[in-house]
């Protein structure tokens, strides 16, 4: 009977996947982005690394 009320007060299952995927897709696409960059970049380029970048990621 207990479970029931906390059931009841989580989201819909699709509400939870959206949100899962709201998190995982721009985070995808941010290390995707990343190993792009560092195996496209010309080497003028990767002289130029920014205060944030990892050369290790």
């Amino acid at each position: 009977m207990m479970w029931k009320h906390f059931l009841g007060l989580l989201p819909e299952p699709i509400v939870i996947l959206y949100t899962i995927l709201a998190f995982l897709v721009p985070l995808i696409v941010y290390k995707l982005n990343r190993k792009l960059h560092r195996f496209g970049d010309p080497p003028w380029k990767k002289e130029e690394k920014g205060v944030d970048e990892d050369p290790h990621a």
